[in-house]
């Protein structure tokens, strides 16, 4: 970067920008490169500049008599680090000798930046501060790695693990159940999280189900379907992990330190972020990219070059980074690279590339030729960021390009080709719902529904039902960041951004079945339930990850100027009702829809976009939402009453407004996991059976508790006391048999109390209900103990 101090520099304007003036007096005359500047409030004759400029000449600078001159204070090496990169200087506004430079490491100075001092940050690569201009010892800093709080001017900060705000170059997904997110994170590793939890129980924090594989910051990252082997890339070095080893091995092709390098010295151009892919047909092949194809069938011992040079290769371009001034060269920075390839899922062979510097190419032969495809329309110089094969239909391929880093080309680029390309057709105009200032970074097409496209931008997700012709926004409660991913799985919508993290959209059948469609409907619509995998886990603690609870997506769509009352029912395989749910106005007449008291909460999605908002699960509520648009209600697998899960297998949704029904049906599947530890779908079934019988006998006592109450109320009975220091239940003296029969089925208070009928009985729901488990012996026999004490008790008050 940089050029003539003659053109470039610093310039000053008194009048609002209506005019300006060139700064020189103490400033390089040579060359000038990047500059920071900040005022000093407190004196604000008093300006800091950090200044890329050749040898001494750079560094920091400062000026007394506001901007008139300038003298250069600090010409350390280490304020200068990459200055592309950093370069940043911060002023105390109380204290215009307190001067703060960000760069690989923070350095704070106290005498107006003649010395400098490293201070202790949670994270390193630095990008700027912001001070609290009335309390200067508190401020903010941010890094690569989030934002941290200093509440003493930089003595301690706070932690970058409570904020979701990693930078995430890409997503890739495995079939494991629960299913993980893998993704390279921005100065640090990769990470592995799963999409919920992968454990019954709440962990202490969410870290415990998290780890890291093979690669590092940079990507990409593929892993195979099970997960037992992740491939990651770390800026061409290629690494094979083993979860069964815990070890990454080196499958590198050609192990050339390529820092300092000159381009053309490098054999092969990896890029920063290295093409790292599985094959949809064998996971045993595995590709990877330079400006060549790599391809490998024996985990790496061997690769194979499958293509000659697939990007445009501009001499011009094929340069030492960081010229003329300062040089960068770190051997990742590669330009005329492969930035995105892919594999057709339809037709083996036949595989996609994309180049950051323009050029697209295919091969129908498995590698033996290519063609050149680049969109006839397309300008030189786009980094296509991703290629996408169409699972619907063979030849055809969408990609998403990025012209903003070569060209400052804001515009969005998505074309899409149905001859193998041949012949593309633009689907973004800035006209037909993606505005024209917003650059594309990936575009996928739903595997369930041919036509429905997600677009992910510089600023959010975007949805088209019609194969582009027209986009919405698809942005609901995720932030404004860039989308650098998108995967569908599962019918999930699974997407990376660069700046907060992971984020899923959980369960987008509405979406595919809305494709369908066309169109709104013109009557209630009830949307067919995806297939669900039912699983136990417990719900979030805290903000983040915002996991969903365990339950089961019912959504429905009601026409514009829909009223009236509703109800939702689930019936299992024979026809009996499991569960009711109804609208406001029937909950209030007892309708279904009761108020949640079951072990997982019961929600909904608000279908107003502006109603608040919080993350997968959203606000919880007890009825039916029953207003225009999309409406969804989340069931937690349970039965009535307090009751237990659902076993697996076939049920029945009906959706009941103003006297019509419809029904759809649905099945409920077995967590993998259990059926390969040994638990059958007749456990299950058998399981279901004993917890309602022990539903409904918790339901009998608490009956016969009322009944007891209200018996000892009209006789004017007090309750029976609690035992004392040495007592227990039965040594206890009861003024009325109705005080023994109570003492018996409720639990006296007090500290330790015995445990008495209902607790017990809830005791053995405990014990059956906590897992997907086959009923045990001991369980069987002690509640059939209980029930006989319920029995006698019964009897004894029917007396």
């Amino acid at each position: 970067s940089g050029g003539p101090a003659a053109e470039g520099g610093i310039y000053k304007s008194t009048d609002g920008g209506e005019h300006w003036t060139h700064l020189t007096n103490g400033l390089p005359h040579t060359l000038i490169g990047k500059i920071d500047l900040d005022v000093a409030r407190s004196q604000p004759r008093i300006v800091y500049a950090m200044i890329e400029a050749p040898g001494r000449d750079g560094g920091l600078y400062r000026s007394d008599d506001s901007g008139a001159t300038w003298r250069n204070v600090n010409a350390s090496d280490s304020l200068r680090t990459r200055p592309f990169y950093f370069n940043y200087v911060d002023v105390n506004p109380r204290n215009p000798d307190e001067v703060w430079v960000n760069a690989l490491s923070l350095f704070k100075s106290t005498d107006g930046g003649r010395t400098f001092q490293v201070v202790q940050a949670p994270h390193g690569d630095m990008h700027g501060i912001w001070f609290n201009p009335d309390t200067p010892n508190i401020a903010i800093q941010s890094s690569d790695g989030g934002a941290t709080v200093t509440m003493d001017g930089g003595r301690s900060w706070s932690s970058i693990l409570n904020q979701p705000t990693a930078e995430i170059y890409m997503v890739s997904v495995d079939d494991q159940y629960p299913y993980r997110l893998y993704g390279p994170q921005q100065d640090n590793s990769t990470v592995v999280v799963p999409s919920v939890p992968p454990h019954a129980w709440s962990a202490d924090a969410p870290a415990q189900a998290w780890t890291q594989a093979s690669g590092c910051e940079t990507g990409g990252i593929w892993p195979r379907p099970d997960g037992s082997v992740v491939w990651g890339a770390c800026k061409g070095e290629v690494e094979r992990y083993s979860a069964r080893s815990g070890q990454s091995q080196g499958t590198w092709v050609y192990p050339q330190n390529r820092y300092g390098q000159d381009p053309d010295n490098i054999k092969y151009r990896f890029p920063r972020s290295t093409v790292i892919m599985l094959s949809p047909h064998n996971p045993n092949v595995i590709y990877q990219a330079s400006h060549v194809l790599h391809r490998s069938t024996d985990d790496g011992a061997t690769w194979q070059v499958i293509s000659p040079d697939l990007t445009a290769h501009e001499p011009e371009y094929q340069v030492v980074p960081g010229r003329p001034i300062t040089r960068d060269i770190t051997g990742e920075e590669v330009y005329s690279s492969i930035y995105s390839m892919t594999e057709s899922r339809l037709e083996p062979g036949v595989i996609w590339v994309g180049a950051n510097d323009g050029p697209v190419s295919v091969t129908r032969d498995n590698g033996r030729t290519w063609k050149r495809v680049t969109p006839t329309g397309l300008p030189p110089g786009g980094r296509v960021q991703n290629i996408e094969d169409s699972p619907h239909r063979k030849g055809s391929a969408y990609i998403a390009v990025y012209r903003y880093l070569r060209e400052h080309d804001l515009q969005p680029y998505i074309y899409v080709t149905n001859d193998y390309g041949s012949t593309w057709t633009r689907l973004t105009d800035g006209a037909n719902g993606i505005p024209r200032d917003y650059p594309t970074r990936v575009v996928r097409e739903d595997p369930d529904r041919a036509g429905l496209l997600y677009a992910g931008t510089e600023f959010g997700a975007f949805v088209s039902f019609d194969n582009g012709v027209h986009w919405q926004s698809l942005q609901l409660n995720l932030p404004a960041t860039p989308v650098t991913d998108i995967r569908v799985h599962r019918k999930d919508l699974v997407i990376s951004t660069m700046g907060r993290s992971f984020w899923i959209l959980d369960d987008i059948s509405p979406l595919q079945q809305l494709a369908a469609a066309g169109s709104a409907p013109a009557a209630p619509q009830l949307v067919q339930p995806r297939t669900a995998i039912r699983y136990r886990y417990a719900p979030s603690r805290g903000a983040v990850p915002q996991y969903p609870p365990v339950a089961m997506a019912l959504d429905y769509v009601l026409p514009a100027g829909a009223s009236g009352e509703g109800t939702l029912e689930i019936l299992n395989a024979t026809g009996t009702i499991v569960r009711t749910f109804g609208s406001a106005a029937a909950t209030a007449r007892g309708e279904g829809g009761r108020p949640s008291s079951d072990l997982q909460p019961v929600r909904a999605v608000d279908a107003d976009p502006d109603a608040p908002q919080r993350g997968r699960g959203r606000a919880m509520i007890a009825s039916l939402t029953m207003r225009p648009g999309h409406n969804r209600y989340l069931w937690d697998y349970r039965w009535e009453g307090n009751g237990p899960m659902v076993a697996p297998g076939r049920y029945t949704v009906r959706l009941t407004m103003n006297g019509a029904s419809q029904s759809k049906s649905f099945t409920i599947k077995v967590d993998p996991r259990v059926a390969s530890d040994g638990v059958t779908q007749a456990d299950l079934v058998a399981q279901e059976q004993f917890l309602l019988k022990v539903r409904d006998a918790i339901a009998r006592a608490n009956a016969l508790r009322g009944r007891v109450q209200q018996a000892m109320q009209a006789k004017n009975i007090a309750l029976p006391p609690a035992p004392g220091v040495g007592e227990s239940r039965e040594s206890v003296a009861y003024a009325d048999p109705l005080q023994e029969v109570w003492a018996k089925l409720v639990s006296a208070g007090g500290p330790y109390p015995q445990p008495m009928l209902i607790d017990q009985l809830q005791n053995v729901q405990r014990m059956v209900g906590g897992a997907d488990q086959k009923v045990g012996q001991e369980a069987i026999r002690r509640f059939d103990d209980l029930l006989e004490e319920l029995h006698a008790l019964d009897a004894r008050v029917q007396k």
